[in-house]
């Protein structure tokens, strides 16, 4: 699970792990939120209005959702149990709230939040992608910290001041993660049987 304030780069760090690191499920988000050029319905969110949002929160298809920014966002949870049955990995891109949210549902989810290096540096890649405007700039990095006081509730924390080197540090998190003992128990439940019950 990642988290982290708007202009931060999780979008782009989450892009270089999926091309990196096989095997990877992009869950993709529910939002309220008008598509932005070039965002493709299916592929970065789901694309709702707020009275279809509220009809499936409503039949419980949200694992979690939150209000950011003026706009509803979840995450599907059938979408996810089905994938989790199958034994796939599964990334969420989520805000701190739905973090949260997660964390009571799912207490072995793994939860990386990513910090900019500066508020200036967050404010310039705010404005470079051209997305917003000002006003929404300002409303969205008086929210970044707000966000960023909620770091400590993760279990990692990646500083992207170097893209290259933020991109390694998230891609070994996701391979320890991996590897730890209950996810192998369940990823090689054959192999560990006939390892230590031979006929």
């Amino acid at each position: 699970m990642l988290a982290a304030p708007s202009g931060a780069g999780k979008t782009s760090l989450v892009a270089a792990l999926l091309q990196r690191e096989a095997g990877i499920r992009l869950s993709v988000s529910y939002t309220t939120r008008p598509a932005r050029p070039a965002e493709v319905e299916g592929v970065h969110y789901h694309f709702v209005d707020e009275a279809r949002f509220l009809e499936l929160k409503a039949n419980g298809e949200f694992l979690e959702h939150a209000f950011v920014h003026g706009c509803w966002y979840a995450t599907s949870a059938t979408w996810l149990r089905d994938q989790i049955a199958h034994g796939r990995d599964v990334l969420l891109e989520i805000d701190w709230q739905g973090a949260a949210q997660v964390r009571r549902l799912i207490p072995d989810a793994v939860h990386i939040f990513i910090l900019p290096p500066s508020l200036p540096s967050l404010r310039e890649r705010l404005e470079k992608r051209g997305q917003d405007a000002p006003e929404v700039i300002s409303r969205r990095l008086e929210a970044a910290r707000e966000e960023m006081r909620h770091w400590i509730e993760f279990d990692y924390v990646i500083i992207n001041q170097d893209f290259g080197r933020a991109v390694d540090d998230l891609s070994a998190i996701v391979r320890a993660a991996r590897l730890a003992a209950r996810r192998q128990a369940a990823r090689h439940e054959r192999l560990l049987q006939r390892l230590l019950d031979p006929e």
